[in-house]
């Protein structure tokens, strides 16, 4: 039987809760060379860049994180944007120095950066492979030109198609993104895409719908009446289920809700994320969540890159943190591990929130056939995946 406390007991368990998350380090690169019209994500374009200076700051704000987590394995570091692939290699290999002088790496580390098809050169990838990167996430999108035009890609379908064949000549795993859900895409027309994606002889596909954000440019397109022909929502959820079920059929079966690998290939990086780990986040922008003394803290820095580096300078690139109750803790847990195939541990859910899940929602989802229970872990039916923010709200 759980021993069950309320919110605001005791914490100091806590220390150990991180654990069954792992511990990661996210590197934010706010730059690009265009700006997406669909993306709200802290990029920037700047006409130059002091590649030494990031490199400092990067160094120094790794050296503060790691005096305050000392002692811990790290498991993972994303090079996250922006566009990270616009890093010069040397960039890349100080900032993996600098987190190995501040922490003792797993054996199997997994170190991935993201880049865009439109950023490569052969030589960049390789001193990137050489500096430790050794996992690359590619962005994609989509493979036909039309799309990437739409979606203001500056690479083309064939431009794509040879950075990844680069990308595999030159790092152990490479995953990459698509958008579906489109403009004027049929769902045939989405099968096909996909079909050729698993084609590729890739082993992990990050494939999301488009959504029109507040912010963006796509988002004031919309709101004048000017983004037309999406998909109606019927058609949205067809794509959805095709997805789901081509994947499956080529061995990469959905481990979360919009991400396929083969078995062994899933990005251990965003399981800390899901799993509800801690991770120490670096760079303009950037989020993280530290368990520090038996409390839980989540850390947030400037999103402007020149307020950023002046930050640092003045000893820490970091908003105030905000202490994270075990309430809201919980229900951290709760939102991203039911994302995942594997479920929430329902036993850790009660030690956060102090109480069980409800035994009662449980079977009335059950019961519809959204969810599984095997008496220690809860998760989402492949009937469920597709409403999962109803089951969210029904048990939380």
């Amino acid at each position: 039987m759980t021993e069950l406390r309320q919110p605001g007991a005791a914490q100091a368990d806590l220390d150990a809760d991180w654990r069954a998350g792992g511990f990661g380090l996210y590197v934010h690169w706010p730059f690009c060379a265009s700006k997406c019209p669909y993306c709200d994500f802290n990029s920037h374009v700047v006409a130059a860049i002091d590649q030494r200076a990031w490199l400092d700051a990067y160094c120094r704000e790794i050296a503060r994180a790691g005096a305050e987590t000392s002692g811990r394995v790290l498991g993972s570091i994303f090079f996250g944007g922006g566009t990270p692939s616009l890093m010069e290699p040397e960039v890349v290999a100080g900032v993996i120095d600098a987190a190995r002088a501040a922490w003792a790496f797993a054996n199997d580390i997994e170190i991935t950066l993201e880049a865009n098809p439109g950023s490569v050169e052969r030589g960049r990838f390789r001193g990137y492979a050489d500096a430790g990167v050794n996992r690359l996430s590619m962005g994609m999108q989509a493979l036909n030109d039309d799309d990437l035009r739409r979606l203001g890609r500056l690479h083309t379908a064939a431009e794509g198609r040879a950075a990844y064949e680069v990308a595999r000549s030159s790092f152990e795993r490479v995953s990459f993104d698509l958008i579906y859900a489109r403009q004027h895409q049929s769902r045939d027309a989405w099968a096909a895409e996909l079909r050729e994606a698993l084609a590729m002889a890739v082993d992990h596909l990050s494939l999301y719908q488009l959504t029109i954000e507040e912010g963006t440019a796509f988002g004031a397109r919309h709101a004048a009446g000017g983004l037309k022909g999406l998909p109606a929502d019927d058609l949205a959820a067809d794509m959805y289920l095709e997805t789901q079920a081509i994947c499956a059929a080529a061995g990469l079966p959905a481990y979360e809700i919009s991400n396929h690998a083969r078995s062994g290939a899933e990005s251990r990086h965003n399981l800390v994320y899901w799993r509800q780990g801690d991770w120490a986040g670096i760079g303009p922008g950037a989020h993280g969540r530290l368990t520090l003394g038996g409390v839980r803290f989540a850390t947030e820095a400037p999103r402007q890159p020149g307020a950023w580096l002046e930050a640092v300078g003045r000893g820490a690139g970091e908003l105030p943190r905000a202490t994270v109750p075990l309430d809201e803790q919980a229900t951290e847990y709760l939102l991203m591990s039911m994302r995942l195939a594997e479920g929430m541990d329902l036993d850790r859910y009660a030690r956060l929130a102090g109480r069980p899940v409800d035994d009662q929602a449980i079977t009335r989802l059950g019961e519809l056939g959204l969810v599984n229970s095997n008496g220690t872990r809860l998760w989402a039916t492949a009937t469920g995946r597709p409403v999962l923010n109803a089951i969210l709200r029904e048990l939380a």
